[in-house]
Formats: C-alpha cells, sequence, structure tokens
C-alpha cells in the first residue's frame, strides 16, 4: 500500500540549494477529495493538517463510490491545535463520496462504515480484500506522522472458508513493531474486529535542529544522527525551525536536508 501526500508544507522550504519534493500526480477522483476536505477543513480553521491519499487497491474494489484521505496533525515538537467539534485524535480518515465528507475518527467509526458499505464476503479472495482495506486505513488512527506501515498481505491466514481472517502490518520506518488484526464474518458481514497493537516509537523532534551548532561535537553529532534517521518525515520541523534561525544555524539546517534528500530517507 502506498499513501501519497498531499500538499506537504515542504514545498516552502526555499533555502539556497534545498531541493524541492515533485508535486504528485493524483488521479481526478483523489484531486477533488482531497480539495474537498482541504476546503472543509478550511472553513473550520484547521491550522496545517497533512492530507494523505491512501492509493489501496482493495478499498477502490471494496468501496468504488468512495475516495479516503487520511488527516494528520503535526504533533512534534508541540502538537498542533485541532478545530472544536472535529473529533479526531492525531491522525483520522475521511470518506469522501462527492461532496459529501464522513470523518471517520476512530476504529469504532471505522467498523460502523464497512458494516455500512462493504460488499459481501463470499470466500477467501474477498476476505484477504476486506482485511488489506481495513489495516490500510486503521493504522492512521496510530500515525503520529512518522510511521511507514507495511501490510504483509502474503502471510495473511484464512479460516472457516473466509468467515475469519488473520493478518498484520508492521513498522518499516518511524518506530518498530506491528499491528496484527483478527476480522470475522457473518452471514458475508463484518461481525467483529480484534486488533493488537504493539509499537515502540522512533525519535521524534524535540530540539535536534537547535544544537546542530552547539560548542559540544558529540551534542552536535546526536543531533545530526537523529534528524537523518526522521529524514522527510522532520521536513515541517526543521521549516519551523529554519524560519527562526539565525543565518548560520539555517545554512546548518539546509544541509542536513540536502543529505535527507540525497540519502533517499
Amino acid at each position: 500500500m502506498r499513501a501519497l501526500l498531499i500538499g506537504m508544507s515542504l514545498a516552502m522550504l526555499t533555502g539556497p540549494g534545498l531541493a524541492q519534493p515533485k508535486q504528485q500526480d493524483l488521479p481526478e477522483k483523489a484531486k477533488k477529495a482531497v480539495a474537498a476536505v482541504q476546503a472543509d477543513l478550511d472553513k473550520r480553521k484547521a491550522v496545517g493538517p497533512l492530507l494523505v491519499w491512501k492509493e489501496e487497491k482493495a478499498l477502490a474494489k471494496l468501496f468504488p463510490d468512495f475516495q479516503f484521505v487520511a488527516v494528520r496533525f503535526r504533533q512534534f515538537p508541540l502538537p498542533q491545535p485541532q478545530p472544536k467539534g472535529l473529533g479526531l485524535g492525531a491522525a483520522g480518515v475521511c470518506a469522501v463520496k462527492g461532496d459529501k465528507i464522513e470523518y471517520l475518527k476512530d476504529a469504532k467509526a471505522l467498523a460502523k462504515f464497512f458494516k455500512d458499505h462493504q460488499p459481501n464476503v463470499k470466500g477467501d479472495d474477498e476476505a484477504r480484500q476486506a482485511l488489506r482495506a481495513w489495516l490500510a486505513l486503521t493504522q492512521e488512527y496510530l500515525q503520529d506522522g512518522f510511521y511507514r506501515f507495511e501490510i504483509l498481505a502474503k502471510d495473511f491466514a484464512v479460516e472457516d472458508s473466509g468467515r475469519t481472517i488473520r493478518g498484520r502490518a508492521v513498522v518499516m520506518q518511524g518506530g518498530n513493531g506491528e499491528l496484527a488484526v483478527t476480522l470475522k464474518f457473518k452471514d458475508g458481514k463484518l461481525a467483529t474486529i480484534d486488533e493488537i497493537a504493539k509499537i515502540q516509537a522512533g525519535v521524534r523532534p524535540i530540539c535536534q535542529a537547535t544544537k546542530l551548532l552547539d560548542p559540544d561535537p558529540i551534542v552536535r553529532k546526536m543531533a545530526e544522527q537523529s534528524l537523518l534517521i526522521m529524514g522527510r518525515a522532520a521536513g515541517d520541523y526543521l521549516m519551523e525551525q529554519r524560519h527562526q534561525a539565525r543565518p548560520e544555524l539555517r545554512e546548518a539546517i539546509d544541509r542536513i536536508w540536502r543529505l535527507i534528500q540525497e540519502r533517499g530517507y
């Protein structure tokens, strides 16, 4: 599963030598869905949310009338305030159908959506699709902007002629661990969900950028290594620090960002 990031504030990084991320080429339906969510969040006066179109074949097959857009609010070094009444955590999912937007704020709301809209599961292949679609979306409720998950579809285990299926998504970046899920179906409809998340977060932005010029070379090295480990996910933080930094620190931030770009993190 590949997620495409929309409206990244990294495009605002305009310092000398800073590489710019390429604009994502989205399908027309995805563009309209993202624009609709952005417009709604603008009306709610949301501050800088990151919108992620969820590109997953299982979602398109199960819910052809919907586009799914994740909404992520930056948590580090300080959490972004959310609009009152939105009800999302650090991240959530929007199901978009035309000009209608449904905010699926947690796994309970996601389960209701599946029960209301998912076609009947009639065998192993359809059970696999349902689990893949579920994992593609439910991982967002664990997201803090730094995790990258991989769905291990080859390891899915189907039981009872498709009535039970087990699988997991593992953390590939931003920490370690996994999200294990068991779905059970009754008369083709989703009946129960069992989720177990065992995830340990990795390095997150605190004050690393401000330590790039620290008098202690060990502190400087530790700050640089932490930023390289975070990679592109630290872009918003670096941009924020760069805008308020003195020229010498700005140059150091530019250098780290170029290294991140060159190494493909």
